[in-house]
């Protein structure tokens, strides 16, 4: 069970803001240095296409955190273990793929494939940036309720 001590110890929809709003601030500016790199166009055609990658994430993001500790109050084990974490960023990065790929594919005027392969690079670096972001938020925020042992 996950016990560090936090410097906030937050809950609810406050919680969700700061996650969401740390989270897809530092996500853009690493999608659009990354699109700008593996497409060799500028930055400035990438970061259109890395905020609207940003505002389809964070929807996912509410709907898949919701549905996620929904399924994680019900677990007879609380807290989030190193398996649990990697489920949830595969989870939320692998239902990412199915909107950000035709996008990315519009966008820069390539194929579904093209795209595709492109987005691998992104998911291995968001995969393991989900997981180190949900990792350090945890320990700065606490836990959710969700996640922690019944009193």
């Amino acid at each position: 069970m996950d016990k560090t001590p936090t410097l906030f110890g937050l809950q609810g929809v406050k919680r969700r803001v700061i996650y969401v709003t740390l989270y897809e601030l530092i996500a853009i500016g690493a999608a659009t240095v990354g699109l700008a790199l593996l497409t060799g166009q500028g930055a400035g055609h990438s970061s259109v296409v890395a905020v609207a990658a940003s505002v389809i994430a964070i929807v996912w993001n509410l709907i898949f955190n919701w549905a996620f500790e929904r399924w994680e109050a019900r677990q007879p084990v609380r807290g989030r273990s190193v398996a649990r974490r990697v489920a949830h960023a595969i989870g939320f990065e692998g239902g990412l793929v199915f909107t950000l790929v035709p996008l990315f594919a519009w966008w820069f005027g390539v194929s579904l494939w093209t795209a595709f392969v492109m987005d691998l690079g992104l998911i291995v670096f968001f995969l393991c940036y989900t997981f180190v972001f949900n990792w350090a938020f945890d320990h700065l925020f606490g836990l959710p309720a969700s996640a922690m042992a019944a009193s």
